[in-house]
Parts: C-alpha cells; sequence; structure tokens
C-alpha cells in the first residue's frame, strides 16, 4: 500500500465512513483497553505452559516418585496450567467485562464440581444402597 493510500485510509477510518467501525481507533475493535496481552504477557505464559507440561512428563519418563504421589503432582499442575491459560491467554481477570466473565467461570466451575462430586457420591454408593437379594446376573 503506498503512502498516500496509507495515510488516506486512516484519515478516512477516523470519520466514520468504515460503518462498523464507527470512529474507533483502528486496532481496539471495541475491545476495552489492556484486553489484549503484550507480547511479553504471552511469552511468560508460554513458557509456564511449557514448564508445566514439561515436569509431568519429567515425573512419569523417570519414575522418581510412586504412582500416588505422582499422579496427585500432574493433576496439581494440571489446575495450575488452566489458571495459567485463563490468565495469559484467554486474558479473564477482574477487571475484564467488569469481572463478569471470571464471575461466570467461577460459577460454572463450582456447578461442575458439584455435579462431579454428586455423580461420583451416587456411583460409590449405589451398590451399598441397593435393595438386597436382587442379583443382577441371574435376571433371564
Amino acid at each position: 500500500m503506498s503512502t498516500h493510500a496509507h495515510s488516506d485510509h486512516h484519515a478516512d477510518h477516523g470519520h466514520g465512513s468504515h460503518g462498523a467501525h464507527g470512529g474507533h481507533g483502528h486496532d481496539d475493535h471495541g475491545h476495552p483497553a489492556g484486553a489484549h496481552g503484550t507480547f511479553g504477557s504471552y511469552m511468560i505464559g508460554f513458557v509456564l505452559s511449557v514448564i508445566l507440561t514439561v515436569i509431568p512428563f519429567w515425573l512419569v519418563m523417570n519414575g522418581t516418585l510412586d504412582n500416588t504421589t505422582t499422579t496427585v503432582v500432574i493433576l496439581a499442575l494440571a489446575v495450575v496450567q488452566i489458571i495459567v491459560h485463563m490468565v495469559y491467554f484467554l486474558h479473564m481477570n477482574g477487571r475484564v467485562e467488569g469481572g463478569w466473565s471470571m464471575l461466570a467461570m467461577i460459577f460454572t466451575i463450582i456447578v461442575v464440581v458439584i455435579m462431579f462430586a454428586g455423580s461420583l457420591w451416587v456411583m460409590y454408593h449405589l451398590n451399598a444402597n441397593m435393595m438386597p437379594g436382587h442379583d443382577m446376573s441371574k435376571m433371564p
């Protein structure tokens, strides 16, 4: 694009002739300031993600911990990695959308935990709470 055409684009852009942009700056597209991360914040998120991925692989490949401890560490690092992705890549914090996106995420997590725990509780107690004398293997 030539310099003249580029300057005409920016001069014309500010007068609302581009319809959907409606006088907004070229790069904001209606998003609040700070909604997008910087290169540095993306790099921090990337490095943390790589570290949080390499540690479980290293633990499994070396077998330094027993199976139960390895499983707990892997699950804990998975939760930390989910948080890293939400903060550094999805930009979920208390400032975005007045905190509503974070509140919606917390509500979703609570509902999923309740459903998961309830399902496990029902399945665990299902056999103990079944009526005695009904052996399903002898059914016709």
